[in-house]
């Protein structure tokens, strides 16, 4: 059986921190671009994959030309896309923590729907060594569809803006993985 590695990097830090940002499409910071830059090299990858929105798109595109895939995008937020944490009602923000699938946030989208999608694009990637990148919540996703990480388990590891997660990813159906490197 086969593997590939596949490298996962969290976009650069948004030029607003401190908000949920799912699909809003934020902008990334110069400096956040440029560390998502710097991680990128000597990787060399030979596909290079980006979510379409723009904090993750400009990362991309200074490292290269990248393939744009929506299903590589943050959780939708919905109501509270581009809110602080502060700006959400306390209760029903805790609930959304506690159990992000029966709790989503108004209008947005469930912890399973994010996870069904990163699975989608994760099995459409072909088996060579590729670059993606994407947002904190896909590279859970990932992990949780890739290494049978459960949902707390994802949340143990702190993926700041322009971390850099690499799996070992193994041919088969569905695929699996083994994390080989995290770089925050």
């Amino acid at each position: 059986m086969g593997s590939f590695p596949l490298y996962l990097l969290r976009h650069g830090a948004p030029l607003t921190e401190g908000r949920l940002l799912g699909h809003g499409d934020e902008q990334a910071s110069p400096a956040g671009i440029a560390a998502c830059a710097a991680q990128a090299e000597g990787l060399g990858p030979v596909r290079l994959v980006s979510s379409d929105l723009a904090r993750a798109r400009a990362c991309a595109e200074a490292i290269g030309t990248p393939q744009l895939d929506p299903r590589w995008r943050e959780l939708d937020f919905g109501a509270w896309d581009g809110l602080t944490a502060a700006e959400v009602e306390p209760a029903a923000l805790a609930r959304f923590w506690d159990d992000p699938d029966l709790y989503p946030p108004p209008g947005g989208e469930g912890w399973s729907a994010l996870a069904a999608r990163v699975a989608e694009a994760v099995a459409a990637l072909p088996a060579e060594p590729t670059l993606v990148v994407t947002h904190g919540g896909a590279m859970r996703a990932a992990l949780h569809g890739l290494c049978g990480l459960s949902l707390a388990q994802t949340w143990s590891f702190e993926l700041p803006c322009a971390s850099l997660l690499a799996l070992t990813v193994w041919e088969g159906s569905p695929r699996r993985a083994q994390i080989a490197g995290l770089w925050p």
